[in-house]
């Protein structure tokens, strides 16, 4: 896989997903396997970048490259100037939000509700490839088969903004108006791919290396994206990878490793956001690592209650190590269905 001048490792990447895949989660999916990162979305909203919440969005300290930066906006100056500051800081990729289904940013006509207006999606498009390309930056966009089953226009404007200098196209298999219920279809991504020349990546219920393979298959798609699935799960990049280069299925993680590649995440977690907010944010990935395992529903429940890192990274110390000293491995993962997954969390 090519996007600009990067050669990526390989043709399975993670999501972008707001309020997930920050700095210290995207390393670790690079980690496990994943060939690509995709940032949590940056505001175009000049008044926001010095926030707490934004700076931290654009962290990129050690970070494998490249680094692929998601903006947000309905105003296609502002996204050009917010494509600029963040090229500026590191971003070596530039990615337009066209996907978001969350109200609180369709309701700003941002996300996934600016395909409702083609005119303005595609010169959101121009005027971000505009500000980038005296860079050498790329730029790449996430979006959706429409804003409703009445409305699928994917395809017109996967056209419209190849034309425009978009090098890579990301079609989630779903409708605004569908969010994530029901089952992502795949037609519409097989479509936008024999209607451009550029790669695209097809995204939505893809749950498990079997399902990889079939929506690589059944789209033509360039390459897969993976998000909800890898909540908790994010050794299933190296899984996918594997089942799609040599036919076979690897067997679970090893206990120990998982143990530690939560604790190794913890500590990255709460170097970023502080003990108090570390804490408090680091439960739901506890929650997603243990929601299967034995015993994980009460362990989930008694984190919730925990306050302080030192506290919640024995505890989940001990609950492995008690996993361990009953099983090597973890038990084999269901292929669950995208609902049956983590609740939405795109904010």
């Amino acid at each position: 896989m090519q996007i600009g001048p990067y050669t990526l490792a390989n043709n399975v990447f993670a999501a972008p997903m707001a309020g997930v895949t920050d700095r210290p989660f995207r390393q670790l999916c690079r980690a496990f396997g994943a060939g690509y990162a995709v940032s949590e979305m940056v505001t175009s909203r000049k008044d926001l970048w010095n926030s707490l919440k934004t700076s931290r969005r654009a962290n990129h300290e050690g970070e494998p490259g490249p680094v692929a930066v998601q903006i947000a906006g309905t105003d296609a100056e502002m996204m050009a100037e917010a494509a600029a500051y963040n090229v500026a800081r590191g971003a070596q990729i530039i990615d337009i939000n066209m996907g978001c289904p969350a109200k609180k940013v369709c309701n700003k006509w941002a996300g996934s509700a600016l395909m409702q207006d083609e005119p303005l999606a595609l010169a959101i498009a121009q005027a971000v490839v505009a500000a980038c390309t005296p860079h050498g930056v790329p730029v790449t966009l996430k979006m959706r088969t429409g804003w409703s089953a009445e409305h699928r226009n994917a395809v017109a404007l996967a056209r419209a903004f190849e034309s425009a200098g978009v090098q890579m196209l990301t079609v989630h298999g779903r409708t605004r108006e569908q969010g994530y219920r029901g089952e992502a279809e795949y037609e519409t991504i097989a479509a936008v791919k024999a209607s451009v020349r550029i790669p695209v990546v097809a995204n939505g219920d893809v749950t498990s290396p079997r399902k990889a393979r079939e929506v690589l298959e059944r789209t033509g798609a360039d390459a897969v994206m993976v998000g909800r699935a890898a909540q908790g799960r994010p050794w299933i990049f190296r899984e996918i990878v594997h089942f799609l280069q040599a036919g076979t299925e690897l067997a679970p993680p090893l206990v120990v490793e998982v143990q530690r590649a939560l604790l190794s995440h913890l500590e990255d977690h709460y170097a970023l956001y502080g003990e108090f907010t570390g804490v408090r944010s680091a439960r739901k990935h506890i929650g997603w690592y243990v929601r299967t395992l034995p015993g994980g529903e009460a362990f989930r429940a008694e984190m919730n209650t925990v306050e302080d890192s030192r506290t919640q990274l024995a505890a989940v110390d001990r609950f492995f190590e008690g996993l361990a000293s009953r099983m090597d491995r973890l038990p084999a993962a269901a292929d669950a269905r995208t609902e049956e997954l983590a609740e939405n969390v795109n904010e």
